[in-house]
């Protein structure tokens, strides 16, 4: 029985990429980003190093010294490693979600994003007039660039006044809409979500995603966002490794918001939740579960929404050591033709000015009979490898991108 086990470590980054000086903001570029690296330095400095034995057994610590040179500050290279590791440089034009996720599935973005100003209003007013005449929700609030978390405080209170949604966007290429879950209703978000894409779908705009961001509570000191986000995306342009994997009989288990990542398309079952530990126990069910040609594929994406774009560095660590705590349960649950790749799609280092994601190099690790333990597999040139890798080690026709690790 064959099976892989893919995880998906949102915004951990090892390294600015060689094209990071073209990425940024306003005064700063993405060049020197280092998330685990700055992570390490920061804790290493307050005198509680970053611990991650687990992944550093899997071969992380080797990844960023063959990336970086040196290991990160306070962390050795183990003695004994019982992975394959190497790095990998992102192809697509982007810094973003999509981009990143659909490159690991070995289908780089051939196109370039657009992205909405960070004049105010950002927003097209001829766009604001269709999603008002389509979904009949009158007036918007916002429609700026913004932290999601910042604008629900600052907004919060005029939207449950006024019934206005929340309008905003980041550096990436999408259209976020907050708002309250209960006063404006669930049902009704998505719906209004589901305007707004059908409406950039028909546009001149290549618009990755847009997402629901609903909310609870009475007032900015307790606006909290719920678990209950859905992004709605375009799909890939040409058949994932997910895709084919479906076609040739096999299985594909999205846990979190995969499903909604890759557009729904070449998932066999969607396994929807929120938070690390709600995500660990699903990832172990869908594995202890799955049979032979599956895929399991999960996104922890709280790294990226609570700690990269807050600039929270200790929680950043926290969670990345209770990650790393929860991965000998997964080991124990593994067959032995298993193959267990840990990876990431983007940075977003909590050190680094502004809020938004980093252009960043990101590991490969990689556990399974199928590869030796201790062995480098080097630079590679593309995401694209891990999905060459996973159709390869499910004997699938070559993907048009990457090459695999499998040699």
């Amino acid at each position: 029985m064959k099976r892989v086990c893919l995880l998906v470590m949102d915004s951990f980054g090892i390294g600015s990429a060689p094209d990071a000086a073209s990425f940024g903001g306003d005064g700063f570029s993405d060049e020197g980003a280092n998330t685990l690296g700055h992570i390490a330095g920061t804790l290493a400095l307050a005198g509680t190093p970053l611990q991650l034995p687990n992944l550093a057994r899997l071969g992380l610590v080797h990844a960023f010294r063959a990336r970086n040179g040196n290991p990160p500050a306070g962390m050795l290279p183990p003695d004994q490693v019982d992975g394959s590791w190497a790095f990998a440089r992102e192809i697509s034009p982007g810094k973003d979600t999509t981009s990143g996720h659909w490159e690991i599935a070995a289908v780089p973005v051939p196109f370039d994003w657009s992205y909405f100003p960070k004049e105010i209003p950002c927003f097209p007013p001829d766009l604001l007039a269709g999603i008002e005449d389509r979904s009949g929700v009158e007036g918007s609030l916002g429609n700026c660039h913004a932290s999601g978390t910042e604008i629900i405080a600052r907004l919060g209170e005029e939207h449950l006044t006024t019934g206005k949604p929340i309008y905003y966007t980041s550096a990436d290429s999408v259209f976020q809409v907050a708002a309250h879950e209960e006063h404006f209703g669930l049902a009704r978000l998505l719906e209004l979500c589901r305007c707004t894409r059908s409406l950039l779908d028909e546009s001149d705009l290549m618009i990755g995603r847009v997402i629901a961001r609903p909310f609870l509570g009475s007032g900015p000191g307790n606006f909290k966002r719920t678990g209950n986000r859905h992004d709605f995306a375009v799909p890939p342009p040409t058949p994932t490794v997910l895709q084919k994997l479906c076609e040739a009989g096999g299985s594909v288990l999205g846990v979190g918001k995969i499903g909604d990542i890759y557009a729904h398309t070449g998932i066999s079952e969607e396994i929807r939740t929120s938070g690390h530990a709600a995500l660990w126990q699903e990832t172990l069910s869908a594995v202890q579960r799955a049979g032979d040609r599956s895929l399991v594929m999960t996104n922890f994406v709280d790294f990226d929404t609570l700690h990269g774009h807050r600039r929270d560095v200790l929680g950043y660590g926290q969670a990345l050591q209770e990650f790393d705590a929860a991965l000998p349960a997964l080991l124990a649950t593994l067959e032995p033709d298993d193959l267990l790749i840990i990876t990431a799609d983007h940075g977003n280092d909590p050190t680094w000015p502004g809020t938004d994601h980093t252009r960043e190099d990101v590991p490969i690790l990689l556990y399974g009979k199928a590869f030796p333990a201790g062995n480098y597999l080097g630079a590679r040139e593309t995401f694209a490898d891990i999905g060459q890798t996973i159709a390869d080690y499910f004997s699938l026709p070559a993907m048009e991108k990457g090459t695999s690790l499998l040699g």
